[in-house]
Parts: structure tokens; sequence; C-alpha cells
């Protein structure tokens, strides 16, 4: 036994020193490559194509995370210049002869001085190794590993995301892979490092063939990027940063984790907001410049008179900052030529170009430790600006001559922009959307404001279509966000007086969740919306549209402009009420309320009166008269079909039935289509069946659904001619037939809801056997469908509407983030 340990011991002291004598210095290692010095050292090696990390820290944090350097083109699939990929707070550790990237679990944390306590909730926990590095060089307890391997990844994950948009399947193809070395560089507080990555695949979707030259074969380049992080110990001792606790009435994004060291009297999740580093130089000052300033940089890339009007925007923050009681301490300037946009100082607002109109975002890289933003970034798309030419141009173009109205047209487009860039750069300083801020003017740039146009003495007036400057609310959420507060003052005290004289200015906050959905509850959350009732300017919205409609002639477009393009001016006009008629739809079956909390007098929840609700239904109902739905007669002939090379874009122009022509009723249809969804979403349904239960008062979903069969089908005239209007109301009827028939049969909806819907298709099966009709056809089609769906409810007997063209994304859904997850 004794002889048997002894050669062990033998062989594994021969390894050992096979092993030192087998690996070389460092200097020896890289004599002939290139050095990088900086926050990381890394060696280039021109010989092979790798680089070399230098590793002198171990154990020691530092933020990971990859970029899109330059993207794809395409909106649909999201692969875009600057798109951020997930941030990782890792460390290196080694092993022997490993080195391995280690991501510790921040998600579950204990925060307290007891290392045991710590230690057990880290041992209860997974962390995860991001990759294993061989040791090639080691001096002096530095080592050297071939970072290489580690680059050559799709990190920011494209070949997942073109499968989930369902446009190929694709792989890394190594050989056609490489390090690219302009953007591979070494800052003070951050190490970037950038890769020619290529992706082979087959099966390429329609997205990716319109904007990669060989679809089979893409190619881009993925950023990674390691970054210092901040000494948390240091700033608690010296309070240069301090967490700040989410309160739900103020909006902020950020972080949330677990603590276990909490008492169990208190609730375990804390929630920090993310916020920019900010501090007075003297905090006890009314007024005081910062010890250090948020600059963003303008890319230099867009162009004028584009790039003016996106600093003007940006520069409206500092106006908030002000009323938080700092002096010029929000700046935006150029991107200096001699500086790297990749450099972590540098918040940055990109200019990025898509095949299409698409998202613009504000992402984030913050710390996920302490929600501290790290880095700002903008990201947004040139062809938005578009559509807002479009509008103005529906409205007031009159191309008499190339340059008619052209300069009020532009000047409303860049007026958006303005809005645009700072609200993209609110969501980089923290700031969610706030949907409730129109009920108060405009109270907030995180909302999505609709344009507000204005009609007199015969002439639209698009002077105020946007407001210009920061908004109240913005000043407030600021204020509480980012106010330094003097040592001897209760910070939480302080922070509650700036929520509460929030809320008596009538300030409020509501967010996506309470907006976006079409079924959502509340009469006063929109996107896209103007004024305090959303019925009264629907109605406002309705008449501009008609004055619109009946002024449009062919002096929307250009001289020598093809006529077919009119129809993409005439879109914008035709839907001009869509964002409006979702708005007056959530007054029915509505509700108001707050995020209030126990004790601090806001209203909880309180429905939509009785009164404001019939409004709103008859409102809507008249977004289904044919009155409404018809495309003038002189604008028909103003569309022929496509001329050659001049195709129409689906997200533009209306989809039809009737191939090259023009589909006059296409766009009822497709307008109808989106009020009767509304009216009969599932959720909204299910309210209106239970509402009663609150207030007697209150209208049900028999009540709406007998008014609607009523209205839309026990109308003989509409089945004795073949008139347009008879044929958009017979349209309308059928549509309705089929959103009672999917209510009916939608396993989701509330039981009675389904049974109303049931009794209204019953009522109108009754109707129609019980009275003669012309138009035998229409009729026989229709009890053929309710016969069909009776026999076998789960048929797809069914059809949907033309989709109404694309509204969104003229900016994007949820675009505040962290480095995890974006989308606006």
């Amino acid at each position: 036994m004794k002889k048997r340990f002894i050669k062990t011991l033998a062989l594994l002291l021969i390894g050992v020193y096979a092993f030192a004598q087998e690996t070389k210095s460092i200097d020896a290692f890289t004599t002939g490559m290139e050095k990088k010095e900086g926050f990381l050292n890394f060696y280039w090696n021109a010989k092979d194509g790798k680089i070399y990390l230098e590793i002198n820290k171990f154990d020691t944090e530092l933020l990971y995370y990859p970029t899109l350097a330059q993207g794809i083109g395409s909106n649909d699939i999201g692969l875009d210049r600057g798109r951020l990929g997930g941030a990782h707070v890792v460390k290196f550790q080694r092993t022997g002869n490993k080195v391995l990237m280690v991501q510790p679990n921040y998600a579950y944390r204990a925060i307290s001085n007891d290392p045991l306590e710590q230690r057990a909730v880290e041992q209860s926990f997974a962390k995860s190794v991001h990759f294993g590095f061989d040791v090639k060089a080691e001096t002096n307890g530095r080592v050297l590993v071939d970072l290489t391997p580690f680059l050559m990844q799709d990190a920011v994950g494209a070949i997942q995301d073109i499968s989930r948009s369902k446009q190929g399947n694709f792989r890394l193809d190594a050989s056609r892979s490489v390090v690219y070395l302009p953007n591979t560089k070494s800052f003070p507080k951050n190490t970037e490092f950038e890769t020619i990555i290529t992706i082979t695949g087959e099966n390429a979707g329609p997205y990716l063939r319109s904007v990669v030259p060989t679809p089979s074969i893409i190619t881009m380049h993925q950023h990674h990027s390691f970054v210092e992080l901040p000494d948390i110990e240091a700033d608690r001792k010296s309070k240069a940063f301090t967490p700040r606790e989410f309160d739900p009435r103020i909006g902020y994004g950020g972080i949330e984790f677990y603590d276990y060291a909490t008492p169990i009297s208190e609730p375990i999740v804390k929630k920090y907001i993310a916020r920019h580093r900010l501090k007075k130089k003297d905090p006890t000052s009314i007024l005081s410049e910062a010890v250090e300033p948020i600059i963003y940089y303008m890319d230099p890339g867009a162009p004028e008179p584009i790039r003016s009007a996106l600093m003007e925007g940006a520069t409206w923050w500092n106006q908030a900052y002000e009323a938080a009681g700092y002096k010029n301490a929000f700046q935006v300037k150029l991107l200096p030529a001699d500086a790297d946009p990749m450099d972590i100082r540098y918040n940055l607002v990109q200019w990025v170009h898509r095949s299409t109109r698409g998202w613009s975002y504000g992402a984030s890289i913050i710390d996920p430790r302490t929600g501290e933003i790290l880095k700002g970034k903008v990201t947004l798309g040139s062809l938005r600006v578009r559509q807002d030419f479009l509008i103005a141009q529906g409205f007031i173009g009159n191309y008499d001559t190339d340059t008619s109205k052209v300069q009020e047209i532009t000047q409303m487009s860049l007026d958006r922009l303005k809005q645009l860039s700072a609200h993209e750069i609110g969501h980089t300083l923290g700031l969610p959307h706030n949907y409730i801020s129109s009920i108060s003017g405009r109270a907030s740039v995180m909302d999505y404001p609709h344009p507000l146009i204005s009609y007199a003495n015969g002439k639209f007036d698009l002077s105020r279509a946007y407001a210009m400057g920061i908004g109240e609310y913005d000043k407030a959420s600021i204020t509480w966000g980012y106010q330094d507060f003097p040592d001897n003052v209760n910070e939480k005290a302080e922070l509650e007086k700036i929520v509460q004289n929030t809320l008596r200015k009538g300030l409020r906050f509501l967010t996506d969740q309470d907006a976006r959905p079409e079924g959502s509850v509340n009469p006063h959350t929109h996107l896209w919306d103007n004024g305090g009732d959303a019925v009264t300017e629907l109605k406002r919205v309705m008449e501009l549209r008609k004055i619109a409609l009946k002024d449009f002639t062919e002096k929307k477009i250009r001289v020598n402009a093809p006529m077919a393009t009119i129809e993409e001016v005439l879109v914008p006009i035709y839907m001009f009420h869509r964002y409006q008629t979702e708005a007056a739809a959530k007054v029915l079956g509505g509700a108001d309320y707050n995020f209030a909390l126990r004790g601090d007098g806001q209203l909880i929840y309180e429905p939509v009166a009785a009164a404001k609700q019939r409004e709103a239904f008859n409102a809507l109902m008249q977004t289904l008269t044919p009155e409404f739905l018809a495309v003038p007669d002189h604008i028909l002939k103003l569309i022929p079909p496509r001329a050659f090379r001049y195709q129409a874009n689906p997200r533009e122009t209306f989809k039809r039935h009737t191939g090259l022509s023009f589909d006059p009723l296409a766009p009822a249809e497709a307008s109808a289509g989106l009020t009767l969804r509304l009216l009969l979403n599932p959720e909204r349904s299910s309210r209106l069946v239970s509402q009663k239960v609150m207030k007697a008062d209150l209208p049900t979903l028999a009540e709406i659904s007998t008014i609607m069969v009523q209205k839309l089908w026990k109308k003989p005239e509409m089945f004795k001619n073949n008139s347009y209007y008879a044929q958009i109301d017979r349209l309308v009827a059928m549509q309705f037939l089929d959103q009672l028939m999917e209510l009916a049969n939608n396993k989701s909806a509330a039981m009675e809801a389904r049974a109303n819907a049931y009794g209204a298709i019953d009522d109108i099966q009754a109707w129609l056997t019980n009275n003669t009709v012309d138009g035998a056809g229409f009729a026989r089609l229709t009890l053929l469908k309710i016969k069909q769906f009776e026999e076998n409810p789960e048929a797809n007997v069914t059809t949907k509407p033309l989709a109404e063209p694309d509204g969104a994304p003229i900016e994007s859904g949820y675009d505040w983030l962290d480095a995890d997850c974006e989308w606006e």
C-alpha cells in the first residue's frame, strides 16, 4: 500500500513538473503579438487570427454583454444594428489549468453582514458557467487564455430569432467567421471585442430575402463587451450611489430579487429602480451643479435637419433635472470624431436604417446588483418620420408645385422626432411608458402622442400637433428618482412628499399592462390618443377625418408621381380614427383605478358611469355606418392598379379581394373589423355581463348585443339592392355575426358572455327565418353558416376580416429595458 502511494505521488509530481515546464511565460508566448492595454489587456496574434486574454484578477466581478454591431435590417426579425443582448455579472475563477467564466445568481441573495448566511443562499441556487478556458501561459499569477472560441459564437441569438420568425434554419459557419480588429479595443473602464459572424442555412423566408444579398448566407458583426462594475462597498460608504426602492405610483423600471435576510414580517422580494448615478455638489442647495453630469451623445450619422431635431428633443430632459434641483446636469453633445460609440463612458443616441419602418428603442446597460444605469443606448429607426409626413401630407398636402406645404409638413414630422428622441432617452433614464398622462394635457413624453390636428376657418392647423418640451409628470418622476438629499434628511419621508405632491397635481401613472391589451379596463389609458375624454375626442377625430376625405384630391401627391401611390397617403387619413376608436372602446365596460397603496387616499376602483358607457357605445356604432365607412366616390376614381415597379407595400396599403384593382370594400372591412373586434372583445364582454354587480344601472352585454342585432341586421333595406352602402351594410352584418361566433366559442370568456353571444346568434337566425327579405343569397349564406356553427361549434366557419394596414410599429411596444429584453 505504501509503495503504491509513493508511486502515485511520484506520478503527480512528474505531471506538475511537466506542466510547469510546458507552460510558457506570457512574454515568451506572446512574442510577435500585438498587445492592447486597458481595462482587460489582450493580445492579437495575426498569424493564427486569435485573441489571447490576460487575466490578472480572479473572483473580481465584471459585466459582460453582447451587442449586434451590424444588423440585418429587418424590423420583423428584430436583428437591428445596436441591439443589446443579455447582461451578465461574471467573474473568472481558476482551478488548476482551467479558468471558468462564472455568473453568480443575483436573483437570490442575502443582504447581510453574515458570510454564513450569504453562503447558505449561494449554495441553495444554481449559478452559470459561460465558458471554460485552458491556461496557455502564466507569469506571476497572471494567466493567458485563448478567448477566440468564446468570441466565435452567436452571442445575440440571431439563429434563434431567425427560426422564431420562421425565416429559415441556420447554423454558425466557423470557416467564414473572424475577429474584426478595427472594433476590437480596450478602454479604461471596458474592453471590447468584435467578430464577423457568418451563419448559413436554407429555406430563407421573405423578410430575409428582402434584405440579405444571398439569403442562404448571412454575415453580421457581433460585439462582446467586458465592463468594469462599480465598487458596491465603496459606494455604500461614500453614498456615491444608493439603490432606491421602487414605488408603484411613480413609474420606474429596474431590478428585483429575493433577499433571504429579510425579517419574516417584511416582503422578501426587493425592487430597486434603474437610474443613472447623479449627485449634487451641494445637496443642501435648491439648485446645484452635479458632481458629474449625465451626457448623451448623438450619432453624427443622422442627417440634417433630423440631427438637430433629435438633439433638441434630447435636451428637453434638462428641464426635468432642473425641476429636481440640478443645474445643467443633463447635456447632449454630438459624438466626437475621435470617440468610440462602444466606450461604456458614452451614452449614445443611434440612428438606424431598416428596409421597412420599425420600432425605436430606449435600452440601458444596468448593474444587475444595484439598478445603476451604466450606459444609455437609444436606437431610432430612420423610416419612422415618413409616417408622420404621410399623415400631414394627407391633411394639408397641396402639390400645386413640388414645394407647396412641404415646409409645414416637414416641420410637423421634425416636431414628432423631437418628441421621439425625448421619449426613448426617457426609457434609458429608467422611465417606462405613462399612458394615462394625456388626461392632464401633455403631461409626459413617455406617452405615445397622437398628432393634435385642429380645423378652423376652412383650414387644418398642424402647429400644435406635438408638444414642445418635457411634461409636468416627467419633471415629477425625475425629481422622485434622482433627487439627492442631505445626510440629515429622512429620505423615505421626503420621497413620499414628492409622491403626494405629484398626486395632488392630478399627475398619474399607468403603463403598458393597463393600455396595450385591446380588452383593457381603464378609460383614460391609451396609446396614441389626446384629451381627457376618449369619447369626445373620437367624435372630434371623426369629424376631422370626414373633412379630410371630402377634400382629398390628386394634389395630395407630387406631379408625375404614379397615381396609384396616392393610396399610401389615403391610408393614414381613412384610418385616422383607429386609435381613438380603441380608446373609446375602453370606456364601455371600463373602470378607473390607480396603483393605490393602502392609506394614500387615491381612487382604488370605480366603474365608468352608465351614461358615459352608453355614449361611448353610440359613438362606436357610428363607425359602423356605411356613411362613415364608404370611401368617397371621387377618391375611388383616383386609384388605378399599381404601376410597373411600384408594387403595393402591404404595410402601407389596404389588403384586398380584387387582385390588381383597388377594392372599394376593403377599407370598410378593415375599419369595421377593428370596431367589432373591440366591442366584442372577450374580456370586455365578460365585464359587461358582470358589471351590474357593482352598479345596477350599468349597461350589460345583452343590452349591447340586442341593439347591435337591431341596427346591423334588422334593416330590410340592406337586402333590397346592390348599392355601395348596401354592400357595406351586409359586410358589417356578417362580420358582426362572425365576431359573435368567435365570442360564443371562446373558452376564456365568461360563461354568461358566451351565452349572450349564442342568444344574439339565435335572434339573427329567427329574424331571417321569420321575415321575407330580398337578396335571398345573402340570407341563405347566413343561415347556412349558423347551421354549420350549431352542428359543429369547433369548426372554423367564421371569416377573418381583412386586417387594417399597419399602425404600429410607428414606435415600439414595451420599450424600457434593462440589458435583458426590449421591444418598442
